[in-house]
């Protein structure tokens, strides 16, 4: 029986994909975001452990809402990429009942023949993903979360080259996130996927400091300014569609 860590769960989610959705929140992350709101996903093999008939059980119940709002259940984390064969498993039952289903992904994941064989059953049970570019510049994705870049743009490539459908999400941050030149690149990049739907522009919030300071951890962007709305507004229109 696949089991998975769970870190949290949210019933109602309203931005994680179309519709209202189950968002299940696996615990375990590679990626050191400077800015996560969920700091006490990072560590592996700690929470909640819930085999996929746990988690089918509470999905269940959400499917009238499901099914007026064209909504469903969506992985995210943490990096719900590092436990694959329980996604696999859990979005085989959530299809058998007409759930559709969501990662919402760093795509930080080295790609290999055996992962890429494990990423190719994931697909045909995901109806789409949701991937974050978080900066094309090498080192400055290095600085602001702690890995390099090249693995998750290739992933994107590899996902898009299957026909995946795919949301992008940009976290946007004055002064890191920001440049004209980095949200041009970007923009080529999403560009050059051809399975690109929709680009959401995320403006950063510190809403996450308190969770940092109770865990005993000194928050990394104390002191960050979040974007104006004419901020927001710019990096959308150049990275819209």
């Amino acid at each position: 029986m696949k089991t998975a860590y769970v870190n949290t769960i949210e019933s109602f989610g309203n931005v994680d994909g179309p519709g209202i959705r189950f968002i299940l929140f696996l615990q375990g992350c590679p990626l050191r975001c400077k800015y996560c709101h969920n700091r006490d996903s990072w560590e592996t093999n700690v929470g909640r452990e819930m085999s996929v008939e746990d988690v089918m059980e509470k999905v269940r119940k959400y499917k009238p809402f499901f099914e007026t709002s064209g909504g469903g259940i969506t992985v995210s984390g943490g990096e719900p990429l590092l436990q694959i064969p329980f996604i696999i498993e859990l979005f085989k039952a959530c299809k058998k009942e007409g759930i559709h289903t969501n990662i919402d992904t760093s795509g930080f994941i080295r790609l290999t023949a055996q992962s890429k064989e494990l990423l190719d059953e994931l697909m045909t049970y995901t109806d789409m993903m949701m991937l974050d570019v978080k900066l094309m510049d090498p080192d400055g994705h290095k600085e602001l979360v702690g890995v390099p870049n090249e693995g998750i743009l290739e992933f994107g490539r590899y996902v898009a080259s299957k026909g995946m459908p795919l949301w992008i999400r940009r976290v946007l941050v004055p002064g890191v996130s920001d440049s004209e030149e980095d949200l041009l690149a970007t923009a080529a990049y999403i560009n050059s996927l051809g399975t690109v739907e929709r680009v959401d522009v995320l403006p950063y919030h510190p809403m996450g400091e308190p969770k940092w300071e109770e865990l005993g951890y000194e928050y990394p962007l104390k002191g960050q300014r979040t974007p104006t709305e004419s901020e927001v507004t710019r990096a959308e229109e150049i990275l819209k569609l």
